[in-house]
């Protein structure tokens, strides 16, 4: 989050895209909650024996202690063909904290091998691809998770930065449109929008989500 002198921001360039499924805009928060709602995850999900469910767990487990090898090596010991979604889902996180993104792209599609409507490997793809510039490949995996859960503010407001990237701006602006309306809580949704107003030479439009950004900064002081 970009600090705001005077407590007043000024559109300079966009917030980026929020990364991982479930996110909070502090990042510090957001890192937090990324592991705890694996944990859940892997916690209430369907295990196929009750060996590689514990195993599992465990992995979760370290992985929110930060053994990342630890919780890798334990996932890895799991056969291939009992492997859960949710266990790719997590091998890919920790691929991406070691910052092998292409081998966390291979994770997250190997859980979607196993489930196609699994969204939550969709979003992490999506973000891999917007912080490697390839907006279009962006758009396409949040457009899945926008069909699978057309409800999800923060796959909305990722789809409005893949458009920003791609040019696309009016198609941004919808975007981040559709983002406020389902969570006007969070700063950086309006933020975007205001910027992408003002990409648009709509100051009155630009001008007011930034006063709704600015109002919503001095909130969380």
């Amino acid at each position: 989050m970009k600090d705001i002198p005077d407590s007043q921001a000024t559109l300079q360039f966009p917030i980026t895209y929020l990364m991982c499924f479930d996110i909070l805009p502090d990042l510090l928060y957001n890192l937090i909650m990324k592991r705890i709602l694996l944990i859940l995850a892997l916690l209430i999900g369907t295990a196929v024996f009750a060996e590689e469910s514990t195993v599992s767990q465990q992995a979760a487990i370290l992985y929110a202690g930060n053994d990342i090898k630890g919780a890798f090596d334990m996932l890895i010991s799991i056969r291939e063909d009992d492997r859960t979604p949710q266990n790719y889902l997590l091998l890919g996180n920790i691929l991406q904290d070691m910052g092998k993104e292409n081998d966390a792209i291979f994770m997250y599609n190997r859980a979607l091998l196993k489930d196609e409507k699994y969204y939550k490997a969709n979003y992490n793809l999506g973000t891999i691809y917007l912080a490697e510039e390839k907006p279009n490949l962006a758009i396409e995996q949040f457009k899945k998770v926008i069909k699978l859960k057309p409800d999800n503010a923060y796959a909305h407001y990722n789809l409005g930065c893949a458009y920003l990237k791609a040019g696309e701006i009016k198609k941004a602006r919808d975007s981040f449109l559709r983002a406020v309306d389902l969570k006007n809580t969070v700063p950086d949704f309006h933020y975007n929008l205001a910027y992408t107003y003002k990409k648009l030479k709509n100051e009155k439009a630009a001008n007011r989500y930034l006063e709704y950004y600015n109002q919503l900064m001095l909130n969380q002081l």
